[in-house]
């Protein structure tokens, strides 16, 4: 059941980042436009004015469409969270701070490229007590397995009602007596997705970062379209989206406690991720394949200091 919840945990956020399924972009045809210079596909609510001429008429061609028309856009330097007339909650204590964020970070140290990436790695920083809280629930979980065991083999086979009673009042004074959460190891994943969520949609609907450039890569080009127009750097960047997705989810694996038959699935999770995120990262822009190679870069430094700092409270 757990494989099957992140499995399509994952197939949610590949349709996300790639557009399957939403219903908030450009259409012609019931086909979704895409910028061709870059490769994006054109979301219908976007925050700002494209300052740039060519993007500028693709979104002018299909005005008509916009939630909220060009003339009534802000530039993105003056953007704010309450310059736009959307309503709805998410919008409001999400997409639009951070996208504000993004904006004047990026307007302050003269690269939206840049501040992407430090937006991530604050968001990561934010949900570092949180992480920790995680991997401690992990370990003291490893710690109570025995004893949960014991009481797994002592009502084996029995079904009544006062069994199944008497095994679960057991088993929370398991979790009493090593402070454990049933829903702690839940914590993180319930905070850190919606804020992923809104920062993914910040970034697809905010012109002026898909204008930007950094390393040689337009931020709202798609590998695909680099690769195909001859920039082969864009190679190096799937390469490192799949190796920081791999050492991050191979880390968190490691850090739960399975059976054999838990194992052989997590390890198909893991195969399963990969090969769906490799194909995915063709077809994300450059800004967020940065957001995510930093995030996931984050958590592989932080569960590796985690480690070491569990080893010497071990040996002390």
């Amino acid at each position: 059941m757990k494989t099957k919840k992140i499995i399509f945990l994952v197939i949610c956020i590949l349709f996300l980042t790639t557009g399957c399924g939403n219903k908030t972009y450009l259409k012609e045809d019931k086909t979704i436009v895409t910028y061709e210079k870059t490769g994006q596909s054109l979301q219908n609510n976007i925050l700002c004015k494209p300052e740039e001429q060519e993007l500028y008429e693709v979104y002018e061609k299909y005005n008509d469409q916009l939630q909220t028309k060009l003339e009534d856009l802000p530039t993105c330097n003056d953007f704010k969270p309450n310059t736009i007339a959307y309503h709805s909650l998410w919008e409001s204590i999400f997409v639009k701070p951070i996208a504000w964020l993004i904006l004047k970070l990026g307007i302050f140290i003269h690269n939206f490229g840049v501040s992407v990436m430090l937006i991530g790695l604050g968001i990561r920083l934010i949900l570092l007590p949180f992480s920790k809280k995680t991997m401690d629930q992990s370990e003291n979980m490893k710690k109570a397995q025995p004893e949960i065991q014991k009481i797994e083999r002592k009502y084996a086979g029995r079904t009544d009602t006062d069994s199944m009673m008497m095994k679960s009042q057991e088993t929370m004074l398991v979790y009493k007596k090593y402070k454990i959460n049933p829903v702690g190891g839940c914590l993180i994943a319930f905070i850190q997705l919606p804020l992923f969520f809104a920062f993914l949609q910040a970034i697809n609907r905010v012109p002026a970062i898909f204008e930007d450039s950094l390393f040689g890569m337009k931020l709202g080009m798609t590998p695909m379209v680099g690769i195909g127009q001859g920039k082969y750097i864009y190679i190096g960047l799937i390469i490192l989206i799949i190796l920081s997705t791999y050492f991050s989810f191979k880390n968190a694996m490691k850090n739960q406690n399975t059976t054999s038959e838990m194992e052989r699935q997590m390890q198909f999770t893991l195969k399963f991720m990969i090969v769906m995120i490799a194909l995915a990262s063709f077809s994300l822009p450059t800004a967020i394949a940065l957001y995510w190679i930093v995030t996931n870069g984050f958590v592989v430094i932080q569960n590796y200091l985690f480690k070491i700092k569990k080893n010497k409270k071990e040996k002390n």
